[in-house]
This record gives C-alpha cells, sequence and structure tokens, in this order.
C-alpha cells in the first residue's frame, strides 16, 4: 500500500534529514575511533626511542602499551553502562575531551612512570570512546546495513593502523618521541566539537554500575598479567609471581561468582547462553591477543634486529597494516552477504600462515623483500576479521542488549590485547634480549610463533558461530511509519 501524499511528504522530509546525519554519525564515531586506533599503534615504532631516552627492560617498554590497553579494557563495559544513563552523546563528547588531555600530558612526561600514568588516564578515555562511537554508529543504521557500514568504519580505523607505526617513526625521528602524543590533540577537539553539533542526544535502558564486578574483573587482569610480565624477569618460582598469578586466578573466581548474584551484572548470563556471540567474542579475545602481540614485537625486531630507523621501521609495517583500509570495507559487505564465520574463520587462518612464515625466516640478516608476502598476506587475514567480529557479536543479541554487547566485545579484545604482549614477552624474554641484533631475532622467531598460534586458537573459536541473526523488528503501518520508531532501536541520533 502506498502512502498517501501528505504522509509521503512527511516521510521524504524524514529521510531527509535521516540520511545527512547517518553520515555524519559515520563520520564522527570513524574519526575518533581513528584517533583512539591511532594511539594504540603510533607508540610502536617509538618504543626504542623511549628505552633509550628513559631507560628500563622489556616490561618498562610493555608497561607503556599495557597500563593503556587494561585501563581501555576495564573500563569499557562501565563507561556503556555510564553513556546509557546519562546520554550517549554527552559522555562520549567528555570521554573524547579526557583523552585528549592525556594525550597533551603523555607528550609532556618526563620520566617513565609519569608517561605509564597518563597512558593509564589515556585508556579511560578510550574506553568511553569505542563502545560509544560504535553503539552511536549502529543504532543510527538499520540491522540489514550494519555490515557495510562497521566495515566502512573498520576500514577508517585501518588506516590508522596503516599510519600509526609510520607516523610515529617519522615524528621521532624528525622531532622527538614526546610529539606522537600531540597529533591526538587536534583530531580529539575537533571530534568533541563537531559531535556537539551534529550528533543527537540518546540513551539506552538504565541500569546500576556493577562496580565489584568492574574491580574484579580488573584485579583479576591485573593479577594475572602483571605475573607473566614478571615471570619472564624474575622467575616462575619466586614468591611475587605466585602471589600475583595466584590473587589473579582468585579475583577471575569471585568475578565469575558475583556475576551470578549481581542484580545489574556487567556480563549478563543470558548473553553467555547465545552460542554465537559467546564464540566471536572469544574469537575477538584471541584474534587481538594475536594482533596487537605481533605488533609489539615488530617494532623492537625492525629497529633493533634489522637496524632500520624508526621512520624505516614505521614504513615497512606498511604491507601488514595498510590492507585493513582496502580489505575491511569489502569485508564487511561479504559478511552482510555471506554471515560473519567465513570471513573470520578464513582470515584468522590467513593471519596465522603469514605469521608462521615469518618465524621461521625471520634472522638479524634476512633481507625484508622477504618479509613482505608473508606481512600482506597476514595483513590480508585480519582485514577479513575486524568487521566480521563485532557484526557477529551484535547481531547474535537482541536490540535491547546491544549497548552492553559492544560493552562486553571491546573489553575483551581489549584484554585479549594485553594478554598477548604480556605472553609473548614472556617468550622474547626466555629466549632472548634488546642487546645484539641475532639476540634480538632469537626472542621474537619462537614469541610470533606463539601469535600464530593464538590465531589458529581464533579460527577454532570461530566456527561456532552461527550466521542466524535477530529477526526483524515488526513495521508499524504505513500511515505511522515515519512517526513510529521501535523502542529497541532508538534512532533518535539519525533524526
Amino acid at each position: 500500500m502506498g502512502l498517501t501524499w501528505p504522509a509521503g511528504r512527511r516521510h521524504a522530509r524524514q529521510l531527509s534529514r535521516t540520511e545527512p546525519a547517518r553520515g555524519w554519525a559515520l563520520v564522527l564515531t570513524s574519526a575518533a575511533f581513528f584517533m583512539v586506533a591511532l594511539d594504540a599503534l603510533v607508540v610502536i615504532t617509538a618504543l626504542p626511542a623511549i628505552h633509550h631516552d628513559l631507560g628500563g627492560s622489556m616490561s618498562t617498554l610493555e608497561w607503556t602499551v599495557n597500563a593503556y590497553t587494561l585501563s581501555f579494557a576495564a573500563g569499557i563495559i562501565t563507561a556503556a553502562a555510564i553513556g546509557d544513563r546519562l546520554g550517549r552523546r554527552r559522555v562520549y563528547v567528555a570521554g573524547l575531551l579526557l583523552f585528549t588531555a592525556a594525550s597533551a600530558a603523555c607528550a609532556l612526561a618526563p620520566s617513565a612512570g609519569t608517561l605509564i600514568a597518563a597512558r593509564a588516564v589515556q585508556g579511560i578515555g578510550a574506553a568511553i570512546v569505542t563502545p560509544l562511537s560504535l553503539t552511536i554508529l549502529t543504532a543510527a543504521w538499520p540491522a540489514q546495513r550494519r555490515g557495510t557500514i562497521v566495515g566502512i568504519w573498520g576500514g577508517i580505523a585501518g588506516l590508522a593502523v596503516a599510519a600509526g607505526p609510520m607516523i610515529g617513526g617519522a615524528v621521532v625521528q624528525g622531532l622527538n618521541w614526546h610529539w606522537i602524543f600531540w597529533v591526538n590533540v587536534p583530531i580529539g577537539l575537533a571530534a568533541a566539537a563537531g559531535s556537539v553539533v551534529k550528533l543527537s542526544e540518546s540513551r539506552g535502558p538504565a541500569s546500576r554500575l556493577d562496580i565489584p564486578g568492574v574491580v574484579l574483573v580488573t584485579a583479576a587482569a591485573g593479577g594475572i598479567l602483571w605475573g607473566l610480565v614478571r615471570g619472564g624477569e624474575t622467575g616462575w618460582g619466586t614468591g611475587e609471581v605466585i602471589a600475583a598469578l595466584t590473587l589473579g586466578a582468585a579475583a577471575l573466581a569471585a568475578f565469575a561468582v558475583w556475576e551470578r548474584r549481581a542484580p545489574e551484572p556487567m556480563l549478563p548470563g543470558r548473553l553467555l547462553r547465545i552460542r554465537a556471540f559467546t564464540a566471536a567474542n572469544a574469537t575477538g579475545f584471541l584474534q587481538s591477543a594475536a594482533l596487537f602481540s605481533a605488533a609489539f614485537l615488530a617494532a623492537q625486531y625492525f629497529q633493533l634486529g634489522l637496524g632500520f630507523s624508526p621512520l624505516g621501521a614505521g614504513l615497512r609495517f606498511l604491507p601488514w597494516t595498510a590492507t585493513p583500509v582496502v580489505i575491511a570495507p569489502l569485508a564487511g559487505r561479504l559478511t552482510d552477504r555471506l554471515g560473519p564465520r567465513p570471513l573470520m574463520l578464513a582470515g584468522l587462518l590467513l593471519q596465522a600462515a603469514g605469521f608462521a612464515w615469518i618465524a621461521l625466516i625471520a634472522t638479524a640478516a634476512v633481507p625484508y623483500t622477504e618479509l613482505i608476502l608473508p606481512f600482506v598476506i597476514a595483513g590480508v587475514g585480519i582485514s577479513m576479521v575486524l568487521p566480521a567480529t563485532p557484526t557477529a557479536a551484535l547481531s547474535a543479541v537482541p536490540p535491547m542488549d546491544m549497548g552492553k554487547a559492544s560493552g562486553v566485545n571491546n573489553t575483551l579484545q581489549r584484554f585479549g590485547g594485553v594478554f598477548g604482549v604480556a605472553v609473548v614477552t614472556a617468550v622474547f624474554s626466555a629466549t632472548g634480549h634488546l642487546g645484539a641484533p641475532a639476540q634480538v631475532a632469537a626472542g621474537f622467531r619462537p614469541a610470533l610463533a606463539v601469535a600464530a598460534a593464538l590465531s589458529v586458537l581464533g579460527a577454532a573459536t570461530a566456527l561456532a558461530v552461527t550466521r542466524r541473526r535477530q529477526p526483524a523488528p515488526a513495521q508499524p503501518p504505513a500511515s505511522t511509519q515515519s512517526a513510529a520508531q521501535h523502542p529497541a532501536e532508538p534512532l533518535s541520533l539519525a533524526r
């Protein structure tokens, strides 16, 4: 049945307002995610310079990365809940401003301790920005187009992944490592101002904040990761390491018990009973563990093992990190057509193959040209997975749970990155060190093989992801369609 003439005009006016607003939602959330993704990797090629300037061991470099990622992971679900309660746009803008201020503090840091503390605050800002950017974006677009839109979002973020090591290397070589953090300041200020002007406010279901859950899961992650970091340096049988691992395991068990009793759990049991959601999040954890650990290792290997300058190392990341710019949007469209599982499975196996190939041939004297093809293979693989994994997780849950599902997905991916860096650092420290190039290569090879194994495990968990999607909400009658919105899919951002 067609629309009457007045109703048709109202419907046309609504569409004319909706499409530009959706476009602004894509641009602004992608810009913010660009900033957060850039900062996760822009520091990678600066790590040797930070080590030279501030001193410290491999674990000092590790905590420069992990302080950011751990606070990032710990705050995501709470940030998503606060956004649902106080207003997503309002909290999102506050996160952008906090991230920007912490970036300036990192740039001005005079010591390793100050830098690590500022990185932790920066991670809190990122924890606010990331889940809310995805929630704002997915709420603004219809379900049947989410794979494509998340693919575009991932492709723009992929530009940050590609540019991060290169920008970091160029800035360190041309100026100094402090300046790598200044690049966030104009992006953050512009994104905050644009969000205030162009995004409409929205809220999700009001719920209590699960503060005990946040404390317990952070203690669990901190204890386990501290044990993994210190075990490679002081020995696995020392009292410090045993106490840290025991504390982490006990906190994890207490978290599991609490979540079953909490009135508003940060990880609802009903979501864990959805097999596709659980499998997608396990895959996301392992894919991030493999990706971030490999990037952390490659930065040291390029500069301290092969002797490239910071800029030279950043440029040599491109065969690996530039592929998401091209592949991720295509993978998003394929996800809409084929479902996420084929892309997750094939992508992680390709990444594993690329990492394993490099682990077999990496020495202190290998020509860089021999590393290009395996890096391209690994890059194509992860580009296929980046849009497919969050699409699988969000499509598996009812619309009312999308905000919390986004928070869980992002949290586990961040924890995966911290876990992966901790594990490969322990392997690196057991088999090599940051001294002579041959020793760097000796630690790099087995550690990268672990990253390949994590990719294979991620492919195995992806097998449990089904294509079944949530049914689309019933459409209202044509005469009222332009005025009514399904309560579980707030599109106020798109008006």
